[in-house]
């Protein structure tokens, strides 16, 4: 929770979130974290598909496989803090009149579904728009609401399409996945962008519009800041692997116990490094003496960097370049670098926990890596455990439904 005189930026606004799985979930999980009232919606038949992610923590401990009915899977735990859950299911009559009814009190609405899915439904934007000309309604899809082709994405899918997964490993090696599902978590900021962004001409105009984010083209975007066709013309390597050669020294280097990561492109750095090394003379060496020789020479030169750093000790070889004021640090699993003092008193990584029970580990995950001057982030203290878990509060309380129409709606499946 969040000092109470601190107020976060989106206080006020209210969002009602379709989506499932990652990409869609983690955009809602922003505009929570920022301050806005996220209303989640599920399928009474069954919630997201992030539910049924492994691992669990319940009152076991961590769990590869659920064992009991309050089990919780850490990514349902993670992705749906401060949102209010509600069952809706979109295909059985009656479900249009209650989302609309939700779009009228709302701000946003964000959904991934397959695109043309949603207008199917009955529940896109001409829908949205007629019945709150002031909505901002987000479309997250694979390839776009306007691209000719379709078909489901998964992170993996837009990785390769994207060139993104060519363009990591070695030259000669096969392709890698980016280990963190990175299309899934760069088209949500996108997204969270679009939106921020309508809210601002919404100020002006009065009125609110369709945002339409694609995985591949958000990924892609990001692949084509690098000059890939001048590399090419200039015989230049792609696939950059352990090394960047067009900046060498640039890259990550293995020592006795571990690897470092390193940056020596400009002059005053490049001759940290060969002190740091104990090889003063590369800089007067014509093959090291400027960069661009540094760089026609690079592959020479990393082995150089190797045969020193597999000398020492993670430790000794981050010690001896920051002595010489080389850029350098430690490759570090995950799990430590979560702990990292600085990400914690930022709150960019936090603990979370089971609501019910306690776990043996330290449980962090990603919080709002933005600090305001004159604001605050954090989640609601809610969480929907039980699809549903708050539907009386949303329909009585946000809707004004009767308990007789919320009874209704169970008894033919609506909710």
């Amino acid at each position: 929770m969040t000092e109470p005189h601190r107020q976060r930026p989106l206080e006020g606004l209210r969002v009602i979130d379709l989506t499932r799985a990652l990409a869609g979930p983690y955009a809602t999980l922003l505009l929570a974290g920022l301050g806005a009232e996220v209303i989640k919606v599920e399928d009474p038949r069954g919630g997201d598909l992030a539910r049924d992610n492994s691992p669990y923590v319940g009152r076991d401990g961590i769990s590869v496989e659920k064992v009991h009915d309050d089990d919780l899977s850490v990514s349902h735990l993670t992705r749906a803090r401060g949102k209010l859950g509600v069952s809706l299911n979109l295909k059985a009559p009656g479900a249009t009149d209650v989302f609309l009814d939700l779009v009228r009190s709302a701000d946003i609405v964000v959904e991934n579904f397959t695109a043309g899915t949603a207008d199917r439904l009955g529940i896109g934007y001409a829908a949205a728009k007629a019945a709150n000309p002031r909505i901002i309604y987000c479309s997250l899809s694979g390839f776009g609401a306007t691209a000719p082709e379709g078909g489901k994405a998964m992170d993996i899918i837009i990785q390769a399409l994207s060139g993104a997964m060519y363009a990591s490993g070695e030259a000669d090696a096969p392709p890698v996945r980016i280990g963190i599902p990175i299309a899934d978590m760069l088209a949500p900021v996108f997204s969270v962008i679009g939106i921020l962004s309508a809210l601002e001409q919404r100020h002006r105009t009065g009125v609110g519009q369709h945002i339409d984010v694609s995985m591949l083209g958000a990924l892609t975007s990001f692949v084509a800041i690098e000059n890939w066709s001048a590399m090419a013309a200039a015989g230049m390597q792609a696939r950059t692997g352990l090394t960047v050669q067009r900046l060498s020294p640039f890259g990550v280097f293995e020592c006795r116990d571990g690897f470092i990561a390193l940056v020596a492109v400009h002059e005053k750095l490049a001759q940290g490094l060969f002190r740091a090394m104990k090889r003063p003379d590369f800089a007067d060496d014509p093959r090291f003496a400027t960069r661009d020789a540094r760089v026609a020479n690079a592959a020479l030169l990393e082995a150089n960097i190797t045969a020193w750093s597999c000398g020492l000790s993670v430790v000794d070889a981050v010690a001896a370049l920051e002595a010489e004021g080389v850029p350098v640090a430690p490759v570090r699993h995950p799990d430590e670098a979560l702990l990292d003092r600085r990400v914690i008193e930022r709150r960019e990584a936090v603990p979370v926990a089971h609501p019910s029970y306690e776990a043996d580990i330290d449980l962090r995950t990603a919080g709002v890596p933005i600090v305001f001057s004159d604001a605050d982030t954090g989640f609601d203290d809610v969480l929907p455990i039980r699809i549903g878990e708050h539907n009386d509060r949303v329909l009585v309380d946000t809707l004004g439904y009767s308990p007789d129409r919320i009874d209704d709606l169970r008894a033919r499946g609506v909710i």
